[in-house]
Order: C-alpha cells, then structure tokens, then sequence
C-alpha cells in the first residue's frame, strides 16, 4: 500500500475561533495572525492505494464550489479546485477513485465532493466511481443540523449523495466497501458521529489514522487545546485522552487534515503526561505502509 499527502483548497480562518478558550499570545506562538486575527489552515487529503485492492481517498477539502461572496466569507484562498489538480500531479484523476470516506459533512471536509463554482451551473459531484462512506450519525446531523451549526452543511450535497446510489453509512467499526483493512473510531465533542479512519496495521500496530477535527492539526495534540466550533470541549478532551493513548499504545500515527506544515507524525507523552507529536512528515508522496 502506498500513501500520499493531497493538498486542497486552504483557508484562512479566525485564530480565536480555531482555539477556544486558548489566551492569543499562547496560540500565536504556534500559527501566527494576520491583520485580520486569521490564521492559514490547510484543507489535506489522504489518498491510499492498495487498501482491499482499492484506491481511496480520505476526504476531499474544502473544494471551490461556493460562490465568490461567500469563498471570500469563509477565507477560502484559491478560485480553483485545488485538490483535484494535486490527484493529477500525483498521477491520478477523481474519476479513478474506489471509496471516499468522509469523517463528517461540514462544507471544509465534504466541499471538494462537487464541482467547481459557475455563474451559471448548478454544482456536480465528481468522484463518478467511488462509493462514498459517511457515518450514520453525521448523515442524519447534515439532514437536520442544530442552528448552531447550520451554516456548516452544503444543502445541495445531501441529495446528490443520495442519488448517486453509492452512498454507504456506517455505524460501526468496519464498512462493506473497506472490509477490516479501514476500522472506524467515533467522536462526539466536535460534531456527532465524527468518524476517524484507521488504516490497519499488521495485527493492529503501526497503522495510520485520519484525525479530522478531533485533531485538526499539531497543537490541537495538547488535550486542553479545542476549538471555538466544538459542541461539547470537556467531552472531546475526554475523546482526545482515550483516543491519543489508544494510538500511541499501538504505534499508529496521526495525519492530520488542517496543519499547513505536517501532514503525519507519531504520538508521544512525557513524564507528566502531556502529548506531543514526533516523527513529523510535512508531506507524503507514494508511502509506503
């Protein structure tokens, strides 16, 4: 099996947001603000070749699918879908893609499934082969979202999805497209059903895991550290603790989707229990598992 660090579409977003209840002159020491107290974030894929003789692809970024007013909104930087030009310079298309797995439906992780933005076109969803995975929780949280995360769906995704009639929802630990090679942690402190892709390792050991935003990046490793969109940060605290000693015990690293400069590291803890990260790989290009 071999892996690649694909990049999307980047954002700029609210530093304060992105960090809680985290004291400015602390997080700024890690992603330092612009003017605008914005901070870069990348939108990264993770695309595996070879898992159950199947090509898939770990979620699909932002994309470029909102209009100019609102990508402006939400500090969506390029006007191009960047993702599927980093698939080609990799050497593949979206149209050869087996499976997309998509830790939840929020427009930064599930954006990259549709069309580029047209003044007059209605958005398409692309990857025409693939049988999308999305957990069952997150699929009835994008039917229904609570206003306080209502602007974070694509209401045109959920019917095309459907329609295509390769959507599959999963409510345990192994879905029918990926069999046992990809098992599935959940997480509620971000959003319900928060669906984290472990790619397997032999006998359990040294896989690789997809964080999504119960680790959007490097300093969100510290278990304090949450983010302003988290529904419930004691809970995720809590998640992230049970999660980051699961991993650590078992050698499998973190990929992470939001940090600009690392793709995937290891997992470590001090004396006095703090995580931190090693091992720290800014990209990966045909990785071999």
């Amino acid at each position: 099996m071999k892996l690649w660090s694909i990049l999307g579409n980047s954002q700029m977003l609210d530093g304060g947001a992105m960090f809680g209840n985290v004291p400015r002159p602390m997080w700024e020491q890690w992603i330092p603000a612009d003017a605008g107290n914005r901070i870069p974030l990348a939108c990264r894929a993770l695309l595996a070749d070879g898992i159950a003789g199947k090509r898939v692809l770990f979620e699909t970024g932002i994309g470029a699918f909102f209009e100019p007013k609102m990508r402006q909104r939400f500090g969506v930087v390029e006007d191009r879908h960047v993702l599927l030009d980093n698939l080609r310079a990799a050497g593949f298309s979206h149209t050869d893609i087996d499976v997309v797995v998509l830790s939840h439906l929020h427009f930064d992780h599930a954006g990259g499934l549709l069309s580029e933005w047209a003044e007059h076109g209605k958005p398409a969803l692309l990857f025409p082969n693939a049988t999308y995975v999305v957990s069952a929780a997150c699929w009835e949280r994008a039917l229904d979202p609570h206003p306080r995360d209502r602007a974070s769906f694509i209401p045109e995704l959920q019917p095309l999805l459907e329609a295509s009639g390769r959507l599959e929802l999963v409510d345990g630990e192994y879905s029918k497209a990926l069999g046992h090679a990809v098992r599935f942690h959940y997480s509620d402190g971000h959003t319900p059903g928060l669906m984290l892709a472990e790619i397997v390792g032999e006998h359990g050991h040294g896989g690789v895991v997809f964080c999504a935003d119960l680790i959007p990046g490097r300093p969100w490793v510290h278990l304090p550290v949450t983010m302003g969109y988290d529904r419930y940060p004691e809970l995720l605290i809590d998640e992230k603790r049970h999660f980051l000693g699961d991993m650590m015990a078992r050698g499998v690293r973190l990929f992470f989707t939001h940090d600009t400069a690392c793709a995937m590291a290891s997992v470590q803890r001090d004396a006095k229990g703090r995580y931190s990260t090693d091992c720290e790989k800014p990209q990966l290009v045909a990785e071999t598992l």
